[in-house]
Parts: structure tokens; C-alpha cells; sequence
């Protein structure tokens, strides 16, 4: 009896990835969302900011295709960690996809030492606002504000890991 294929696997980006998942992220918020380019050129900034020495990122792959990705990188001071950019192609969603990348980002920065992990978001993210919820994430900051061509409340999580 052969064994059945994972529904996804979790990887480390390979050269490629990173053009990638900007790419994708500013496809899908313009077309589920509206947001202009200025979205675009927030996370492109997030990604050329990040450091695969200090920080980690994992890619979703399904069916050979990247699914989903996210990225834990260094927060203001040493023992705090920045989840970013969590996303999910629409064809996985549901797939527990999104729920295994916040998992691993948590369990990284617990075994690197980090005491909390702050994210920042937008209201109308509903479905990663519930797996934040699930993970022990808890809202403690809300505000409007302008950005990517609309009117928007963001939102700052924060978890303890210890």
C-alpha cells in the first residue's frame, strides 16, 4: 500500500521564492482587496530587509507549487520576534496551511530564545485573525488609518512565550 502524499510540506525559501511571494501577496491583496501598489512596496521592503543568517522564513509547498509562506524576523528589542506577511494561495486555503506556519514561527522563536511575538494587521484579515486567535495571540492595539488606497483599522497582536 504506497503511503499518501502530505496535503503540504514546509520548506526553507530557495533562490526564486522571495521575488515570489511578493509577487503573489501583491496580486492577491489587489484582487481580494483593492490595495494599490503602495502594498507592494511595503512588503518588498520587508522582504529585502530580511536577514536568512538572524531570521527564518518557511514556504508552504503543495502539489510542487508554493502555497503559502511566512516570515519570523527580529521586533524592536532582542527578546521580542515579528511574525510577517503570513499568506495562503486561495486554492489552499483551508488546507491548515496557515495554522502550520504560525506553529512553526512560534515553536522557532520559543527554541531561539525569544520571550514575545508581535504582528501587525489589518481588521478585514478575518481568516488570519482567527488562526492568531487560536495560537495564543491577543489583540492589543487597534487603530484606523490610510493605506494602500483605503481606509483601514490596524491591528497589533501580541503572545508570550514564556
Amino acid at each position: 500500500m504506497a503511503m499518501a502524499e502530505p496535503a503540504f510540506v514546509l520548506r526553507s525559501p530557495v533562490p526564486g521564492d522571495l521575488g515570489w511571494i511578493i509577487h503573489r501577496q501583491a496580486v492577491l491583496y489587489a484582487n481580494e482587496y483593492d490595495w494599490d501598489a503602495s502594498f507592494e512596496i511595503l512588503i518588498a521592503g520587508i522582504v529585502g530587509g530580511f536577514d536568512p543568517v538572524r531570521e527564518q522564513a518557511w514556504v508552504a509547498e503543495r502539489h510542487g507549487k508554493i502555497a503559502g509562506s511566512i516570515f519570523l524576523m527580529r521586533g524592536d528589542d532582542p527578546g521580542t520576534a515579528k511574525l510577517r506577511l503570513l499568506y495562503v494561495e486561495p486554492d489552499a486555503r483551508g488546507c491548515g496551511i496557515g495554522q502550520a506556519l504560525v506553529e512553526i514561527s512560534i515553536e522557532h522563536a520559543r527554541s531561539a530564545g525569544y520571550r514575545r511575538i508581535t504582528l501587525w494587521t489589518n481588521d478585514l484579515l478575518t481568516a488570519a485573525r482567527k488562526i492568531y486567535e487560536r495560537t495564543g495571540f491577543s489583540r492589543i492595539a487597534s487603530e484606523p488609518h490610510h493605506s494602500f488606497g483605503h481606509y483601514l483599522v490596524s491591528e497589533t497582536w501580541v503572545r508570550n512565550l514564556d
